[in-house]
C-alpha cells in the first residue's frame, strides 16, 4: 500500500465499497433520523459504542470503505485511553516502522506535524523526523491529550461534513434488542438531556472501555483471573476469582513554578490515603504515598526518584520525566514556563475495588474514591515529599485542569486496564505470547516466537504487564514475545453482529496484560471496521470467514492492501 497523506486517503475513500456510497448513507441519516420526535431512530451501516482508540479506528476503516457509521461516546473527547484518560501511548521499540497499522503511524506522525505547524519548537526540535514533544521516557511521543483530540477530529471532519459519520458525544447505551443470536437494536442516552435515541444497524461493534454492550445483549464474556486449571497457564493462579481486576487510575496533569505556591486545599480524604498500606501478596513496599514501589519484575522494594527541577536523581527513575508530555526546551525559549507532565503512577493506582462489573451507584463511588486518591498524591508531593533542598514538598506543582479539560483537573474518564472479555472463538493464552511459557511450549528451542496464527489479522507487542488488582494481587509483570491478532479472538462464541474493538476480546486476564495497550487496541478496532465492510460486501457473517479457507485468504489479502501487517519481519 503507498503511502498517502491520512486525511486524503479518508477524504477520497479506499477500497471496493466507497463507490457511490453517498446516496445511500445520506438517506440512512437523512431519511430516517427522527421520523417520531419524541423517539428518534437513527440506522447505519455499522453502529459503534465507544469512542476509544478502537473504536476510532474501527470507524474509520468501515468509513473508508463505504459504510456509515454511528459513533457514541460516553465523554465530551474522543480518544480513550490516549485523551479523556489522559495517558500517553505506551508502545513497543519498533512502532516507527512495523508492529502497527500504516493507519496508527499516521495518525503518530499527524500529531508531529500539528506541532510543527501551531507550537513554536525549536529549529532543532522542528527538524527531528521522530519528535516527541514531552520527551517523557515511557514513549517516543509523548504528547497533549487536545493534540490527539484535534487529529482525531481532523480525521473524522470529512466524514461528518458528509453525513458518513454521525458523531454522538456524551451519550451512553443504556439498553439493547436482542433477537436470538442478532442485536437488534442499541438505545443510546444522551448524559446532558436524558433523551434516548434508537441506533439501529446491521452491524455493532462494543469498543466501550468496560464492555458494556456483553451483558446489555446477553454475550457470553468472562472476567477477572482464571485458574491454571482452566487455562494452564504459567503464571496463572490455582483458584479463578472473577473479581480480581487491575487496578484503574484517575489521571492529572501538572507543571511547576518554582517560587510560587499553587498547594491545593487539603483533600478531604488525604489522611485516609497518607497512612494507607495496600494489602497484597506479595506484600507491598511500605504506605502507597511514597518514592518507593514493588519492583513489577522481582516485587522486591525499589526507589523511585521525583525532581520537577531537572537535578538528577541518581540510580531511580525521575517519575517528573516519566510521562512528560511537553519539554519546554523543545520549544522557543520562554514560551512555556515550565514542562507539563502527567501523573499515572503506582502511587495512583486504585486499589479499594472492582468496577468492572459495578453498578452504576458504585462505579460512581470507586471513581470518586480514585479521585481523593489522586487529589492526595498531589497534595502529598505539593507539602510532603522529599526531594528539594529548602525542605519537604514542591508547592509550586500546579493542577493544570486545562490540559485534562476539566474543572477539577482530573481525566475526564478512569483509565481503565481490563474489561469483561468475550467468550470468544478462540481464546489468546500465556502459551500463545508469553516467553517462558513458549519456551516451555518449544522445548527449548532456541529462536523462539509467538505463536503462528493461521487467521492473524494484525499484529502488536508489549510485554505482559499487570498492575496490582481490586482483590490483592501485587505487579505480575513478564516477557512476551511480538505476537498476532487472531481473528477468532474478535468473534464472539454465539452472536453474530456484535464484535469488540478494545479490552474486551478473546485473551486471558494474564494475555490482556500485553493485548491491552493504545497500538493493539488500535489494530483490533482497525480490523475489525474492516472485517464489517468485508462480510457486508460477500454478505457473509463474520464467523465464516474465519472458516473458509478462501474467505480467510481474501480477506487477509484486502487488510493487508490496506497497511494492515498481519504478520512481523523475518527476525
Amino acid at each position: 500500500m503507498d503511502r498517502r497523506n491520512f486525511i486524503q486517503r479518508f477524504s477520497l475513500g479506499t477500497g471496493a465499497l466507497a463507490t457511490g456510497s453517498f446516496h445511500t448513507i445520506h438517506q440512512s441519516f437523512k431519511g430516517q433520523v427522527d421520523a417520531d420526535p419524541d423517539n428518534p431512530r437513527i440506522s447505519a451501516d455499522l453502529v459503534i459504542a465507544g469512542g476509544g482508540l478502537g473504536g476510532c479506528a474501527a470507524a474509520f476503516s468501515a468509513l473508508r470503505n463505504g459504510l456509515s457509521v454511528v459513533l457514541t461516546e460516553e465523554t465530551d473527547w474522543v480518544g480513550g485511553q490516549l485523551t479523556s484518560q489522559g495517558v500517553p501511548p505506551d508502545e513497543h521499540l519498533w512502532i516507527e516502522t512495523h508492529g502497527s497499522t500504516q493507519l496508527y503511524r499516521d495518525f503518530r506522525n499527524a500529531i508531529r506535524d500539528y506541532y510543527r505547524k501551531n507550537y513554536p519548537l525549536r529549529d532543532e526540535a522542528r527538524a527531528k523526523e521522530f519528535l516527541n514533544p514531552g520527551d517523557g521516557t515511557v514513549s517516543r511521543l509523548c504528547h497533549e491529550p487536545r493534540v490527539a483530540l484535534a487529529v482525531l477530529l481532523d480525521m473524522m471532519a470529512p466524514y461528518r461534513s458528509s453525513r458518513k459519520l454521525l458523531l454522538l458525544l456524551q451519550h451512553k447505551i443504556v439498553h439493547a434488542e436482542v433477537q436470538g443470536n442478532k442485536v437488534m437494536s442499541l438505545v443510546a442516552k444522551n448524559l446532558l438531556t436524558n433523551q434516548s435515541t434508537r441506533l439501529t444497524a446491521p452491524y455493532f461493534v462494543d469498543a466501550t472501555e468496560l464492555g458494556d454492550l456483553l451483558p446489555l445483549t446477553g454475550t457470553e464474556y468472562v472476567t477477572g483471573t482464571e485458574s491454571k486449571a482452566q487455562t494452564n497457564e504459567l503464571h496463572a493462579p490455582e483458584k479463578a476469582n472473577p473479581v480480581n481486576n487491575q487496578a484503574f487510575t484517575v489521571c492529572f496533569a501538572m507543571d511547576y513554578l518554582p517560587g510560587e505556591d499553587h498547594t491545593i486545599e487539603k483533600p478531604g480524604d488525604y489522611d485516609f490515603w497518607k497512612n494507607f498500606t495496600p494489602k497484597m501478596n506479595p506484600p507491598w513496599s511500605g504506605p502507597l504515598l511514597d518514592l518507593m514501589y514493588s519492583n513489577p519484575r522481582t516485587l522486591e522494594p525499589k526507589v523511585l526518584g521525583f525532581n520537577p527541577e531537572g537535578k538528577p536523581t541518581g540510580d531511580a527513575l525521575n517519575l517528573w520525566n516519566y510521562r512528560r508530555i511537553i519539554n519546554k526546551q523543545n520549544f522557543e525559549q520562554g514560551f512555556y514556563r515550565s514542562d507539563i507532565t502527567l501523573i499515572n503512577w503506582p502511587q495512583n493506582d486504585y486499589l479499594l475495588g472492582d468496577i468492572v462489573e459495578a453498578s452504576e451507584a458504585e462505579f460512581k463511588r470507586h471513581v470518586e474514591n480514585g479521585k481523593q486518591l489522586s487529589l492526595s498524591l498531589l497534595y502529598w508531593l505539593q507539602t510532603e515529599a522529599p526531594g528539594r533542598p529548602e525542605g519537604r514538598g514542591w508547592p509550586g506543582l500546579r493542577l493544570r485542569e486545562d490540559v485534562m479539560g476539566t474543572a477539577d483537573g482530573l481525566a475526564k474518564y478512569p483509565y481503565v486496564r481490563e474489561s469483561r472479555r468475550i467468550k470468544a472463538l478462540f481464546t489468546v493464552l500465556e502459551e500463545h505470547v508469553g516467553a517462558d511459557n513458549r519456551a516451555m511450549v518449544a522445548e527449548g528451542k532456541t529462536g523462539m516466537s509467538a505463536a503462528d496464527f493461521y487467521d492473524t489479522v494484525g499484529t502488536g507487542y508489549y510485554h505482559i504487564d499487570l498492575h496490582p488488582s481490586s482483590d490483592g494481587d501485587n505487579y505480575i509483570d513478564f516477557k512476551s514475545l511480538p505476537f498476532q491478532i487472531p481473528l477468532g479472538a474478535l468473534l464472539p462464541v454465539r452472536m453474530d453482529n456484535l464484535l469488540p474493538a478494545n479490552k474486551n476480546i478473546g485473551t486471558t486476564h494474564l494475555s490482556n496484560g500485553c493485548y491491552r495497550l493504545h497500538p493493539v487496541e488500535w489494530s483490533i478496532g482497525e480490523a475489525v471496521g474492516m472485517l464489517v465492510s468485508f462480510v457486508t460486501r460477500g454478505e457473509l457473517l463474520p464467523r465464516e470467514v474465519r472458516q473458509n479457507p478462501g474467505h480467510l485468504t481474501d480477506f487477509q489479502s484486502f487488510i493487508r492492501s490496506q497497511g494492515i501487517d498481519t504478520h512481523w519481519p523475518e527476525g
